[in-house]
Formats: structure tokens, sequence, C-alpha cells
């Protein structure tokens, strides 16, 4: 099986270290990944016939390494049209990342992203998370668990055009994790958002600042004032018990079926007899 392998972390993350170790028993891996953080970024592709640096890393047998300067979803087109062209890959599996993609987040992240640019290629793909920012985050459970999860969902993997699973791990260790459920999407949205830079609270989030934030800070124009995205999760009312965050915070791995397909079917049908 050719496996393509991104995340959104940069391909010096611990979680695509760690992803790789749990996937080379699968099958042949091209790993591709960004040259720097790209979290965020969705489905958004690097275009505009702007220059992306790509450079070759490693190559040993069964494993390739490059990076791409650019986003999670331009890794995967190169992949499929530059490194692997004219074979098509069997699975696109990205992550593991930093931080978990459940509930709406999924829209945003970078992550499910690339696993979507897989899947409007027609490609089974996957985005796996760990509910941990911490860049030295545990990942044993997952690489625990997630060897049994892929032998039971590759066989019956959807055929349906762009599906994707998304599988979102809680932070806790695993003789505490109570099972793996499928579950829905849940509706969250996040509220005080954008707050005033300061290494206090990148502590308080346990985060360090990568050298290009530190010269970005550096380089601004003393009249400019420095903030940061860090809001807080608000959960919409009417969410059900077998949404993907709940489950999580129940102490489960979540895996949710995502669609590339947004048409409301619901809304097609009241307003057939309308419009």
């Amino acid at each position: 099986m050719r496996i393509v392998v991104t995340n959104d972390d940069g391909y010096k993350a611990k979680g695509i270290r760690s992803l790789v170790n749990i996937l080379r028993p699968f099958g042949e891996l091209t790993v591709i990944a960004p040259k720097s953080a790209q979290s965020g970024m969705s489905m958004a592709v690097s275009m505009g016939f702007k220059p992306i640096a790509v450079r070759h890393l490693d190559s040993k047998p069964g494993e390739d390494w490059w990076y791409l300067d650019g986003t999670p979803a331009s890794c995967v087109k190169f992949a499929i049209d530059n490194i692997l062209y004219p074979v098509k890959p069997d699975l696109v599996v990205c992550g593991i990342n930093h931080g978990n993609n459940a509930a709406t987040a999924s829209c945003y992240s970078g992550t499910v992203g690339a696993a979507s640019e897989g899947a409007i290629n027609g490609i089974r793909s996957i985005a796996v998370s760990l509910d941990s920012f911490d860049d030295d985050a545990d990942f044993s459970a997952v690489e625990a668990m997630l060897p049994g999860i892929l032998d039971k969902l590759l066989p019956v993997f959807s055929s349906r055009f762009g599906c994707i699973y998304n599988i979102n791990f809680p932070n806790i260790p695993l003789s505490e994790i109570k099972g793996v459920q499928m579950s829905r999407m849940g509706i969250v949205h996040w509220e005080n958002e954008y707050v005033g830079y300061s290494s206090e609270r990148l502590a308080a989030r346990n985060h360090r600042p990568s050298d290009a934030d530190v010269r970005y800070i550096e380089n601004a124009h003393p009249e400019e004032e420095i903030y940061m995205m860090a809001g807080d999760m608000v959960e919409n009312p009417g969410n059900l018990s077998d949404a993907d965050h709940k489950l999580m915070e129940a102490g489960y791995v979540a895996i949710t079926p995502l669609n590339l397909d947004n048409t409301d079917t619901d809304e097609i049908e009241r307003l057939c007899g309308i419009i």
C-alpha cells in the first residue's frame, strides 16, 4: 500500500514522527509536510504563481521524506502530482496533530484540510489528532490504539466520494481511555478570540514561540500592536451525547465521518416547494 503522510505542524513535529512509526507496517510511506507550522489553513493551497520551495530530506527502503514550504493541502497535491505521479497513492493520513480537531474546529483544521485534499482526488483519507498542544506531547496511547483502528477501518472504508475519517484522541493515559466510538461533528464556536501577545499567556498554554514568531515581533512597526488568536471554546446548544468533543471529554476516542459534499439536502427539500 502506498501511503502519503503529512501534517500541519511542520515536518519537525513530534506528532508526524509518531505517525510514521505507526504506519511503517502498513505500506510504503511518502512523507511530505510543511516546512513550518501551517495550523488553521483548512484546504488553503499555495497558488498564484508564488515560488514554493521543496526539499528532499531523506530516503530509505519504504520511506521517503520531503518538506514543502506551503500549506498541508499543497503537500498532498505535490505528492500526488509530482512525487508519485503517475502512480496514485492508496491512502492519505494526516497528523498526528498537536491539538484536537473535534467539533467545528475541523472546519479550520489544516490536518483535516490535507485529508480533504486526498479525498477530493478519490483517495481514502484520514486525519488523526491528540488533544494536547504540547510540543512534547505523549503519543503513546495513539501508538497503542491507532493500528487496531486502522485494521478495522481500512477494509470497510466508505466508497462514497468525499468521505474522510476524523479521529480524535483525548489526552489521557491509555489505561483511562474507555474505548472507541463513532461520533458526529459537535457544534461549538469561539469567543474572545484575539488577545494581546505575551510570554505569560504563551506559557499558560504550554506554547513556545517559533523563531519566525520571534523575528516577526522584533520587526514589527513601533506603532503596531501584537495580538494572538487564543479564544475560549463555547459549546452551542443542542449537541447530542455522541458529539465528538463530548465523547472525548468522557474519555473515548472519537471517529467522525466527514464529507466534502456540504449540500444541505434538508434545505433543498424545504425550498423545493417555495422557489
